[in-house]
């Protein structure tokens, strides 16, 4: 029986509008961690998408003059997809909510529960956010002021609401506050971080109301199979697609493969559905709940959440187009603790660009290349004896290795670049203290050279493989440049846990001086 599969995804995000840089990180984080897990050798699915469905969908597309089908398509191909390419995800999986499996999985699910007798008709008569497409409680409504005034807000996300009155079917998701709550206790990590958890544990200690389930005053939407007169409430249509894109209710071997998932990577602005409402619903199901529902936090700009309605939405492409679409990655992986709030500057981008890619790794890897093409014609030198200074080495990368392994096991990857990140400061002052340009002055200590050389490349070989989950496009050049592949095989390939075994690039190797992998930036003129 093959290995089960790692099955990671993000939220699918709602096509009103363009993406912004918020997407781009959860999207981002879930690539760096599932490329890591496939370098581990484990078979991955990671899945993105767009949820299309849904009355603020629908307003928008009538703004514009299109229906609502027309619109989605079009953001889909001209902002949703390129995003994907200019941030190098390499998603194995992208749905769609008005794809067919979608619709026949959705259908599957809810005709299975209405049989089971979780599904029950009723009126809804209360508060409705069409921005974050939810219905409010009481004890979340409140007057707005500003340019908010004379609406109501939602005090959840400031959203205005708008009073609405109409037949639903609901869902009895205040039967399941105990099975919650003896979830949270058996499986403390269900919810990450801790500070999501807690949200989450007050949330359905202060109990829960039970949940529309369909909408019957517009048409966009997926119909309920037993009464195409409704079409299902957008939030627990949208959830579905964790288990429509595994194959639910259309490839029963597939679904077995990939359900549970792993890991949901989600904003912790949306943390409810996903650690409440959605594990609710696999229960009634007679499903298994996700393994993990990990929530990040905001991306601050000028110290307020990015928002479109701020004008701070900034999209990936204005920070690709400057840095690169590596440095990008490196920046939102390394820079923000992921699950916390993290304040994000151009400058601080810049700032980092310059004195961490430029000048520590991008620097170290053109030295090293230039002084073995200058001392030994461009040929790997072989190795000698490994003095103190090299054990440093080798020691320095085995728990660096080990650590970064440990901290993307935990969801914690900025500790995995900081972990990887002493590999490139231990290379450069090896180079500093060991001074490959002065023992090449003194031909007696030609093998002392060759050793020093040929440690330094080893260290750029086991960086190569450690950062190709986060910076694929600068470690492919750089395991081009160390000629490692007609002996090693393709980068992609290479094994994390076999990554840290000394003395793997073979004597003779061509190394080539590739063209800066990080060059520096005017900034001012950028």
């Amino acid at each position: 029986m093959p290995e089960p599969t790692f099955y990671a995804t993000t939220p699918i995000y709602y096509v009103n509008d363009a993406p912004h840089i918020g997407h781009g990180y959860t999207t981002t984080i879930g690539d760096v961690i599932t490329r890591w897990h496939r370098q581990r050798g484990e078979r991955v699915q990671y899945l993105t998408g767009v949820d299309e469905h849904g009355q603020k969908v629908l307003r928008k597309a009538d703004a514009n003059g299109v229906s609502p089908q027309e619109w989605v398509d079009r953001l889909v191909e001209n902002e949703w997809l390129p995003m994907l390419r200019t941030i190098d995800a390499a998603n194995d999986d992208f749905i769609r909510t008005t794809e067919a499996r979608h619709e026949k999985g959705a259908q599957a699910f809810w005709q299975d529960l209405h049989d089971r007798g979780e599904v029950y008709k009723g009126e809804f008569s209360g508060w409705y956010s069409v921005g974050s497409e939810e219905f409010v409680a009481d004890e979340y409504v409140a007057d707005g002021e500003g340019e908010d005034e004379g609406f109501k807000v939602s005090t959840l996300d400031g959203s205005r609401l708008e009073h609405v009155t109409e037949e639903n079917y609901f869902f009895p998701l205040s039967q399941y506050a105990e099975r919650l709550l003896a979830l949270y206790e058996e499986r403390p990590d269900f919810v990450q971080p801790e500070s999501a958890r807690n949200e989450v544990l007050a949330f359905v200690r202060g109990g829960l109301k039970d949940l529309s389930i369909s909408r019957s005053t517009f048409d966009w939407g997926i119909p309920l199979p037993w009464d195409d007169s409704h079409v299902m409430y957008v939030w627990i249509e949208a959830l579905l697609n964790y288990v429509t894109a595994a194959g639910y209710g259309v490839d029963d071997e597939r679904f077995e493969d990939l359900w549970p998932a792993n890991v949901h990577f989600v904003g912790k602005d949306i943390v409810r559905f996903h650690a409440v409402i959605w594990p609710a619903l696999l229960m009634a199901a007679g499903l298994p709940v996700p393994h993990r529902v990990f929530a990040h936090g905001w991306l601050l700009v000028g110290g307020q959440k990015m928002s479109k309605s701020k004008a701070n939405g900034i999209h990936p492409t204005e920070i690709v187009g400057t840095f690169g679409s590596d440095a990008y990655r490196y920046y939102f992986t390394r820079a923000l603790t992921f699950g916390s709030d993290g304040s994000i500057s151009w400058e601080d981008i810049g700032a980092r660009y310059h004195a961490e890619l430029a000048n520590g790794f991008g620097n170290l890897a053109s030295r090293v290349a230039a002084m073995i093409g200058k001392y030994f014609d461009g040929a790997l030198p072989a190795a000698g004896p490994l003095g103190d200074a090299e054990q440093r080495i080798v020691d320095t990368v085995a728990t660096a290795v080990a650590e970064a392994d440990e901290a993307m096991e935990r969801i914690a990857p900025q500790d995995a670049l900081a972990a990887i990140w002493r590999i490139v400061d231990a290379l450069n002052l090896y180079i500093t203290e060991t001074q490959p340009w002065a023992v090449a002055k003194d031909e007696s200590q030609r093998e002392r050279l060759g050793t020093i050389l040929h440690t330094a490349a080893e260290g750029l070989r086991v960086l190569a493989v450690t950062l190709h989950p986060v910076m694929p496009k600068a470690t492919t050049s750089l395991w081009e440049s160390l000629g490692a592949e007609p002996a090693l095989g393709a980068l992609a390939d290479q094994r994390i846990d076999e990554v840290a075994r000394w003395g793997q690039l073979p004597e003779g190797a061509t190394i080539t001086k590739v063209p800066s992998l990080f060059p520096r930036i005017d900034l001012a003129e950028a």
